[in-house]
């Protein structure tokens, strides 16, 4: 589960399956299986094809799989659930923060070191007005790296692989936990898509990213809907490339 030694530029591209059926997927898998270190599973793609699509992945190529369920339940269930999800050899699956410290360590006892459990801490999609609606208290709302690094101190001590947090943040934690302590970023455009449409607030380029600390970039649109995926996930490695 843990980062490897020898990174090649491709390696650090998870691509995310965030499509409304199983055909397409599948036929971004096979397109994309040589050219992306990982491939994301979510919620909609899950509950349509349960393990099948973790089975169809692997028998494509040798792309790792990150389950992103982002679990979020009693301890009890979610021990039990990521019991289940360990037995699916998958290389990462998430949990929520957003409770207490007792359910990410359950998650990471359900695990039993056969997956790695990166804590979910603030999604990229959340701004500091969403907090402020919410209800959070004001030292979190008015600088939202404060709630980042509190619960990536909470899934550290609970004996989590990593964080899933935005890009802008990936630093400070870097020199907070450590640089084994792993963080995937979401919210990735490259420089050629700056101007891109998404629904993210957090967002940076890959190699800003890869500068910063990010273990792995979910860049999702603009490979998605390139006209040519594999050319596009390609131009984000050279991208890449040119930091490592």
């Amino acid at each position: 589960m843990d980062k490897p030694t020898m990174k090649t530029a491709k390696d650090y591209i998870i691509f995310p399956l965030d499509v409304s059926s199983v055909k397409t997927a599948k036929h971004y898998v096979e397109t994309l299986s040589e050219s992306v270190g990982m491939f994301k599973i979510g919620l909609e793609l899950f509950i349509r094809s349960g393990p099948d699509i973790i089975d169809f992945i692997k028998s494509a190529g040798a792309a790792g799989i990150f389950l992103d369920l982002k679990l979020h339940d009693i301890p009890a269930t979610v021990s039990r659930a990521m019991q289940n999800i360990a037995k699916l050899d998958v290389t990462f699956a998430t949990v929520h923060c957003g409770e207490t410290s007792r359910m990410l360590e359950a998650a990471v006892k359900g695990g039993k070191d056969k997956v790695g459990v990166l804590g979910v801490t603030v999604l990229t999609s959340v701004s500091n007005e969403d907090l402020e609606s919410a209800g959070f208290r004001k030292i979190f709302y008015d600088d939202l790296t404060k709630l980042v690094i509190k619960r990536a101190a909470m899934a550290k001590q609970a004996g989590c692989k990593g964080i899933v947090c935005s890009a802008l943040e990936v630093k400070l934690i870097k020199e907070t936990f450590g640089q084994d302590f792993i963080a995937v970023t979401p919210g990735i455009r490259p420089e050629w898509d700056a101007g891109g449409k998404n629904d993210q607030r957090r967002v940076t380029t890959p190699s800003r990213a890869i500068e910063n600390g990010s273990d792995y970039l979910v860049i999702g649109r603009p490979i998605r809907n390139a006209n040519d995926p594999k050319d596009a996930a390609l131009r984000i490695a050279q991208e890449i490339e040119t930091v490592l």
